[in-house]
């Protein structure tokens, strides 16, 4: 004999999509699915689709072909006395390595964590969560992704502290003949894959993580 609790338990979690709603991405207002723009905001209401996860591939594509070059490129070029005392290129872990020799550790930490640690661990996680995006899955396994996605947009606005850091030294050190900083391309480069990763980011619809359900059919 079966108990209450446990049927209950057991029972499908009632969703947007089995109570024949449709969820607005701008404000969050859902609407029955007959609706084609929401009332609140006047956004267009999209039913969510797997095949908005091509975008999703794309931006992360961009983004990592760009973090390539940002890694090999130099950073930062310094030029003391007019090139004559020399001039140096640092790249991002060359940086790191530098700060770490001369005993700044927390800086050396912060740089490596925000531009080696977490642009990998944003595309490690944006491309799992696309490839599992509408499969079947429970709530604790939904409730998890959802976590990992929100993690993921919560930090994609610090990914750039690198770049700051490089366009601040970049004003300040301009000592004419003395010494000057400027930007390497590999600041160019970074600032692109970050954007194109928070992009990917955005284009992710996390309504697919409540959808196990297969590919949807376009209502012409």
């Amino acid at each position: 004999m079966s108990h209450p609790e446990e049927t209950d338990h057991a029972a499908p979690i009632m969703t947007a999509h089995r109570a024949g709603l449709i969820g607005c991405r701008s404000c969050g207002r859902v609407w029955p699915e007959s609706e084609i723009d929401c009332q609140r905001c006047g956004a267009t209401l999209v039913a969510p689709d797997r095949r908005s996860l091509n975008a999703v591939w794309a931006w992360l594509l961009a983004g990592f072909i760009f973090y390539i070059p940002a890694n090999m490129f130099p950073m930062l070029r310094t030029t003391t006395l007019g090139g004559i005392a020399g001039k140096t290129e640092s790249t991002i872990l060359g940086g790191v390595l530098e700060l770490l020799h001369y005993g700044n550790w927390f800086v050396g930490g912060v740089v490596f964590f925000a531009s080696i640690i977490v642009p990998i661990g944003k595309f490690i996680a944006i491309a799992w969560l696309a490839r599992v995006a509408g499969r079947p899955a429970t709530a604790h396994d939904a409730h998890w992704r959802l976590g990992l996605y929100e993690v993921v947009e919560f930090i994609g606005r610090w990914s750039m502290i690198d770049v700051f850091v490089v366009a601040i030294l970049s004003a300040l050190v301009q000592l004419g003949f003395v010494a000057s900083i400027h930007p390497g391309p590999a600041a160019v480069c970074f600032a692109l894959s970050v954007a194109f990763t928070m992009l990917s980011a955005q284009s992710f619809d996390p309504r697919l993580i409540w959808r196990g359900l297969p590919l949807r059919s376009r209502k012409d």
